[in-house]
């Protein structure tokens, strides 16, 4: 009888295979967890091109916002902001290359009243015929920039003192000459310039200081010359 049940019982070789087969997964679970192994993979790289993709967008929208907060929204040109730092770089270019230029910072004559007796509409009206005059007497490479209300700065570069003054006086009669028809009136504005000189030694807000304060001895001058 002992014989019997020791024969019948399984070796232990058989009984390690009969261990170890019922710790492999059946082939059905075996190919799920494959298919999950290999998938991995791929799911990284979808997720990774997904946030590549969303970081992209989230550059293209703060540069955007940047532009933004750099420009009028109405005449599409740096507001003051915007404006300042091109005079800053282009200081630090002249300072660095010793380039010359010149700002000149023009207040358009007459915009309250115009604004008073026919509304802002006419007022920003006058405002972009006056940016579009600005532009067609300098060069591509200078910088029209809105300071604020009526008050406009334009960079030059390559002028000497003589130039950067004649220019101004150039500036001052293309606004000189825009008219407006508005409810049957027909009006003019006007503009009173200001010109300081950019050189190696200039500092940003000295310059602008400089050019407005030149800008209104300018305006007070044509208004005792009216």
């Amino acid at each position: 009888m002992t014989r019997k049940t020791k024969a019948n019982a399984p070796s232990p070789a058989k009984r390690r295979k009969a261990a170890v087969a019922q710790r492999q997964p059946s082939p059905p679970r075996a190919q799920a967890r494959a298919n999950r192994l290999s998938a991995a993979p791929n799911g990284a790289k979808v997720t990774i091109r997904r946030l590549r993709s969303q970081l992209a967008q989230a550059i293209a929208r703060i540069a955007e916002l940047e532009a933004l907060a750099d420009t009028d929204p109405l005449l599409e040109i740096p507001n003051r902001r915007g404006f300042e730092r091109e005079l800053n770089r282009s200081l630090a270019y002249i300072r660095r290359y010793h380039a010359s230029g010149a700002l000149i910072v023009l207040d358009v004559d007459r915009l309250k009243p115009i604004n008073d007796a026919f509304g802002h509409a006419a007022g920003d009206q006058v405002l972009k015929a006056v940016v579009a005059a600005l532009a067609r007497h300098v060069r591509s490479s200078d910088v029209i920039g809105r300071l604020g209300g009526d008050e406009f700065a334009l960079l030059l570069w390559n002028l000497s003192e003589t130039d950067a003054r004649a220019k101004a006086v150039v500036l001052e009669q293309a606004v000189d000459q825009l008219s407006f028809a508005f409810r049957g009136r027909t009006v003019t504005a006007g503009a009173s310039a200001g010109v300081a000189i950019l050189n190696a030694h200039a500092e940003p807000d000295r310059v602008l200081e400089e050019a407005d304060s030149a800008m209104y001895v300018r305006k007070a001058q044509r208004r005792h010359e009216g």
